[in-house]
Parts: structure tokens; sequence; C-alpha cells
């Protein structure tokens, strides 16, 4: 039987904010609705109502047109609501099988004791569903960013539950686990299961949901049938005006003849004879399906992985990073792939984050000189506009969009003095207005002659904004290509040839 999610005059207060006003529309079981709305829009607080993480100030949810009341997420999961974060909630030290299990632990006979058997067969039996390479046995602190997503989903699946909200759930995964899971989903709507989805990738919302509901400012502005409406009016109702074409309107320039990278045969455990260069004011593009080792050059590149052999020459000398202390003092800056865990201190105040990589030169005696932090704070939030009331607020508490922008901050003060900057997935769940504002910002570094090497699974915007892309298939580089011959169809063809030939062996 279908079910029917409903928000009724649903609003959020905290002190000095209105993150909710009035927000009231219905999710209808048998199909995918898409929540849109920049970030800070409300979507976050809407979900984290509605998984009884936090309760609303006013207003009310009915499910099935009864009023449900949920103090805990223990609450929400007995309505059979589930919501699948775009910040993972698992529990690192245990096995993929004890997170999917969780508080639903298989028992021999009346317990105490848990039947590790059928715990492994279940586990085995969803893990092959999604189709995935994933011992229930091993530990999820040791897997991929994108399998830690899968499991999380995997947890919503094994819930059975009625009603399912998707947080950008596809921000880590490639392309086929994309596929797969669209393919859940579709049979998920088939059992009439009302589904929310919350995604900033308009070519997901316009693939599987039928309708769209658009949060700004915390108001619900409009609700729209997904074939009735175009990308261009979605991000218009979203930002409240016409950001035209993102990509045309970008303002560039053009590389210099400084090499101011070099890799030369790069060798770690997981990445194999790595070799290209980036010039000075360059804008380099590493594209790759998830996994395909982009990450691991990154970090290496960094001093955060060791490297086997191969050389990293960096202004035309040869470096030994030994740590990522060395490569921020050497002129590198690194914008990780999951800002919260390894980007950002949360629960410190946005001066405190910017100050991190130049905390030992602020220094007087055994205190941080706090005025100096402050005006470095404070340029940062003016250049990249950084929607906060004050620098001390905590990073914990500002939107996705702008947590990015205080790691861009940080790495691009004046006190920083950057010569190369490593952008890993830097606008992964961010809002198509603030994407455009972190791609201008981005061509104005490489104006100044910063060297820019970008990371990016969607490859829209590697294609429109890297002068050059190297592209890498199972650790190693697979082809390079220059913009005028960088199209999606030649993009894939490098990143997917050697998985497309064992296919065919097959």
């Amino acid at each position: 039987m279908a079910k029917t999610l409903e928000f009724r005059g649903i609003g959020k207060s905290y002190p000095g904010v209105r993150a909710l006003d009035n927000v009231n529309f219905k999710a209808e079981g048998g199909k995918v609705l898409a929540l849109l709305g920049e970030n800070g829009a409300g979507k976050s607080t809407l979900l984290k109502i509605l998984s009884g993480d936090q309760q609303p100030t006013d207003g009310e949810i009915l499910v099935d047109g009864e009023k449900v009341t949920f103090h805990s997420p223990h609450d929400a999961h007995a309505a059979g609501i589930s919501v699948i974060y775009q910040e993972r909630q698992l529990m690192p030290s245990l096995s993929v099988m004890e997170n999917i299990y969780a508080g639903a632990l298989p028992l021999k006979g009346k317990g105490p004791l848990v039947d590790k058997k059928k715990l492994y067969q279940d586990t085995k039996e969803l893990i092959d569903f999604f189709g995935l390479d994933i011992d229930p046995t091993e530990i999820v602190g040791r897997l991929s960013i994108a399998n830690q997503q899968m499991v999380e989903i995997m947890k919503a699946y094994r819930r059975n539950s009625d009603i399912i909200a998707y947080d950008e759930p596809t921000a880590p995964l490639s392309e086929k686990e994309i596929e797969l899971m669209f393919q859940g989903i579709e049979k998920q709507k088939a059992r009439g299961m009302a589904i929310i989805y919350v995604s900033h990738r308009m070519n997901e919302i316009f693939r599987i949901t039928d309708e769209i509901v658009i949060l700004k400012d915390g108001k619900h502005v409009a609700t729209m049938q997904t074939k009735e409406t175009t990308e261009a009016e979605l991000i218009t109702k979203m930002v409240g005006r016409d950001i035209g074409d993102t990509y045309s309107s970008l303002r560039r320039n053009t590389p210099q003849e400084e090499v101011v990278l070099e890799v030369k045969n790069l060798n770690t455990p997981k990445v194999h004879d790595v070799s290209f260069q980036i010039h000075a004011g360059e804008i380099v593009g590493l594209a790759g399906l998830v996994g395909a080792g982009r990450t691991e050059v990154a970090r290496a590149i960094f001093g955060a992985d060791p490297i086997t052999s191969g050389e990293v020459w960096l202004g035309g000398k040869k470096t030994n990073f030994k740590s990522p202390r060395d490569a921020i003092d050497a002129g590198v800056a690194l914008c990780p792939e999951d800002r919260k865990e390894q980007g950002l201190v949360m629960f410190r105040s946005i001066s405190d984050n910017v100050a991190l990589p130049v905390v030992e030169y602020l220094k007087k005696g055994l205190f941080v000189d706090k005025s100096i932090a402050g005006t470095l704070a404070d340029k940062a939030v003016e250049t990249y506009a950084i929607k906060t009331p004050s620098i001390h607020k905590l990073v914990a508490e500002l939107s996705g969009g702008n947590q990015q922008k205080v790691i861009l901050g940080r790495w691009t003060s004046e006190a920083v003095q950057t010569k190369l900057l490593i952008l890993d997935e830097p606008t992964k769940g961010i809002d198509v207005g603030t994407k455009a504002e972190i791609y201008q910002k981005v061509c104005d570094l490489a104006s100044q002659g910063i060297a820019v090497l970008f990371i990016s699974s969607e490859l829209t915007e590697v294609i429109n904004l890297a002068d050059r892309i190297v592209v890498m298939r199972g650790g190693s580089i697979s082809g390079e290509l220059p913009r005028a011959e960088a199209t999606e169809e030649n993009v894939l063809t490098l990143a997917m040839a050697e998985e497309k030939r064992k296919e065919a062996t097959a």
C-alpha cells in the first residue's frame, strides 16, 4: 500500500535564525520527490526533523493523514522512515555487516548470542543485490568513501522503510554505482514507497524524480512536475535570479610557460607510473571513475601518503615531502575530498580554521595573535562572500558551500603564499549558485599565477573548467586531452576502456 508523507506548516527557529518558515508539501507513495534549494535553504534542517534528530518549532508531520511525532531517530525508524544523510552515520571500528544490521542483529534462538552465519549471509545477499565487491566482515573504516556511502544506503534498504529520504547520496559514487542505486529506487517506487531525493546534480533530478519542491531561505516557493519544467527555470527559482550559462561567462586567463608542478613516474601502493605537468596559471583537470587513483595522486603530492618511487618537482626543484606540513611550507595546498572529516575542525570558528596553516607564525609566546587571525578571517569572508554573522561562528553551523569557501579562504590568504592548489571534489554537495561562484574564484586564482589541479566526478565541470584534462584508470594515466578535444565521450572512453575490454572478453 502506497504511503503518503505530509509536512504541514513546519517551522524551525534557532537563536536569531528562522531556518524553516511555514513549509507545506506532500510526498506521495510510488513517486520520487526532489527537494531542491541553495545551501542554507533549509533542506538539511527539514530532513533532520523528519528523522527525529530535531523537533520542529511549529507545524506537524503526517503519515497517511495521521499526525506523528518523533523524539528520536529510533521513533522515526519505528514508523518506517529512513534518512540517508550526506554525512555518513557509520561506526568505523565495526564491520560492514554489523553496521548494516545495527539494532537488528539476528540472534541464535532467543539470544543473547548473535547468529553470525545468518548475519553474514543476509549481508552478502544485500551486497550482491547491489553488485558490489565488499566483504561483509570488512571493517567500515577501511573502506573507500564510495563504499562507505553504499553501506549507508544498504542500511536503509535493510530496514524495509515505507518512507526514505536521500541527502546527496551519489556524491562519492561511480556511474555504475549510481545506476545500481537508481535501479533500487525504481523498485522502491514500485512498492509504493514515498521517496524524497536531495541533489544538486540536475541530470539526476530529471533522470529519477517525478515532482520537485523548491525551498528558498527556509520557505516553500514552488512545487513542480519534473517533466513540465527545465533546468534554467529551476535554477532561477532556487537562486532568485538568472545566473545565465555558468561556464561561458567565466573570466579566464592564458596559462604561463613556467612549470609549477612536475610529477615523474610517481608510484604508491595504489598509483602506478603517473607523470604530468601543471604550468603557472593553468587549471588541469584530473578525471576518472571512482577508484581510479585521483585522490591518491593528490595525497601523494601533498605528502599525506608515502611515495614508493618516482619524483615530484615544485618550481623546478625536486621535493621530498615527508608530511603535509612540508608541502604547506613549500606552497602546496589541498582542499580534500571529505571537507568535514579531513578539511575542517568542525567545532572551531571560521577564524580558527582560516588560521590553521599559519598558526605557528601567528604565535606570540604561548598564544596566538587573535587580531591577525581575525584580519585573515575577515578577508576570507569578504573575498569569498561567506554567509555568516561573525568570523567567530562555528564552521559546523555553516552550509556546505560556505564550509568549502572557508577552506578556500584558508589556502588563498596573503599569509599562505600558495603556488599549487589541489582541489579534490570542491563542489560536492554544493548548490548551483555557489558552484558558479567557486568556478570563477578558481579562474581568478589561476589568473594570479597559481597552478590548479582540479579533481571532480562531475565530468561537465571538469570539461568546462580545465585547460587540459589528465584521465586516470586503475591507478595509472590512460590519456590526456586539451580543452578543444575534451568531450564527455572522449573522457569516458579513456576512463572506461579497460573495463569495457574486460567485459567484451568475459
